[in-house]
């Protein structure tokens, strides 16, 4: 049964990493000029908007500079952070 709770927790892990990696790269295209309107931007766009635009709304810019896109990594990273500690108490 641990093994089986284990992988799990791997899992999870593993595809919450991959998407704030994802998140940081669709960050990055907004460096340059028309990479966000290509279809691997696009492609990013259709998965990482859904989680930012909360993020959005709760924080607005600061001049020219959007800060939310790096609150909303650190609850990611908080929330990895979180499934590692839930899986340590429950074993």
């Amino acid at each position: 049964m641990q093994s089986v709770l284990y992988s799990v927790f791997q899992v999870l892990e593993l595809l919450l990493t991959f998407y704030s990696y994802a998140l940081i790269i669709y960050i990055l295209l907004s460096w340059f000029p028309n990479a966000r309107e290509s279809s691997f931007g696009q492609l990013l766009a259709k998965l990482c908007e859904p989680y930012l635009e909360p993020f959005r709304k709760i924080i607005p810019p600061l001049g020219m500079i959007d800060i939310s896109p790096l609150v909303a990594i650190l609850a990611l990273n908080f929330a990895i952070s979180g499934l590692r500690q839930l899986f340590y108490m429950i074993i």
